[in-house]
């Protein structure tokens, strides 16, 4: 494996890693949104803060390593990719400021409309971003991001407002759902409420039915609007997707039979496999269909220093994020999140 595999293969763990624990996160805002804002609805919202309450701002970590990474190894696509997609990507940055203020005060508000306010920002945000996220991967898969990044006058929307990108849009937030749900399905059995098992039991089997229907529909929808792709998925990268597929009925079938074990493990599988099918796809190129890997790497010093810091990072910070996740799995960290007193607030008024 050369120095610029060896990087452009970091760069798709990273964001895998993003997609499983940033998407989560989105989810849960989602189902957040989905809880509505009258009485029933504040015990699904009330386990949703104390769930991502002391992991939501790590579970960012990974996005900044995404893009130290481009801006770092891969500079020219880095350019082409925020001067094409300047647009969603500016408004990414707004809904993940908004949705952290948002749910960082929403606890503090002293009425019932200002919680009500910050409640309706956080959830937005939460289906916004990864919907311009989806849209962004789409421009980039579909390869429009070159010829709008290269053309006299920027188009600030022909690279993303395109069937590539809407769809897979839509398909990144009902993944961020299916996953929200499931991880929620395990934190309400921790707690012992069976009651919100079985209703982020539901809501996570509904969700996965539309990620499913929405990955099937996506084949005649990718075979016209990006045909190189399709070819290089169903050719190359037919085993991950078949991976995928098989660990998303599994996921699917322990949830219908109220099997805890395994359940988060194969609903991860699903969704790594097929961010690591649009890599092996879409490889050699990281801006179809003229820019590859190769043609955007920086030198090989730097490179070489890029990987030594991603292994010192890796033994550094792996074991601090392993220790915080194994903390909030073991309930030690039940209160201390931001959002934590979400439906103890509720008593201000």
């Amino acid at each position: 494996m050369t120095t610029v595999q060896a990087t452009a293969l970091v760069l798709l763990l990273g964001i895998a890693a993003y997609a499983v624990f940033g998407g989560a996160d989105f989810g849960a805002g989602f189902w957040d949104l989905a809880a509505g804002r009258t009485a029933p609805g504040m015990r699904p919202r009330a386990l949703i803060a104390d769930a991502i309450g002391p992991v939501w701002e790590a579970n960012h970590t990974w996005l900044v390593f995404d893009l130290v990474v481009l801006w770092t190894a891969f500079s020219p696509a880095f350019a082409a990719i925020m001067t094409a997609l300047f647009v969603p990507l500016s408004l990414v940055g707004l809904g993940m400021v908004l949705r952290g203020a948002a749910f960082a005060f929403r606890p503090q508000a002293t009425g019932l409309r200002g919680r009500q306010a910050a409640g309706a920002i956080f959830a937005t945000s939460s289906v916004m971003t990864p919907f311009l996220l989806g849209a962004v991967a789409g421009a980039i898969a579909s390869g429009r991001v070159l010829a709008a990044a290269a053309g006299p006058a920027i188009d600030p929307w022909s690279a993303w407002v395109t069937p590539t990108s809407v769809l897979l849009g839509v398909m990144a937030v009902a993944v961020c759902a299916y996953l929200a749900a499931v991880f929620l399905v395990a934190d309400a059995e921790r707690r012992r409420d069976y009651e919100l098992v079985g209703y982020f039991r539901r809501r996570a089997i509904a969700a996965a039915v539309v990620a499913g229907g929405l990955a099937i529909g996506a084949i005649p929808v990718l075979a016209v609007d990006a045909p190189s792709l399709a070819n290089e998925l169903i050719g190359r990268g037919w085993p991950l997707l078949v991976a995928s597929a098989a660990l998303g009925i599994a996921a699917l079938v322990l949830l219908w039979r109220d099997v805890p074990r395994g359940t988060r493990s194969c609903a991860v599988g699903a969704v790594a496999a097929i961010i690591a099918g649009w890599g092996v796809a879409q490889y050699p190129y990281i801006l179809p269909p003229t820019m590859t890997f190769a043609d955007a790497a920086s030198p090989s010093g730097s490179l070489d220093a890029l990987l030594a810091v991603f292994i010192v990072a890796v033994l550094v910070i792996a074991p601090s994020l392993g220790l915080l996740f194994m903390l909030d799995q073991r309930n030690r960290l039940s209160g201390y999140g931001v959002g934590s007193d979400v439906e103890r607030s509720a008593d201000r008024d």
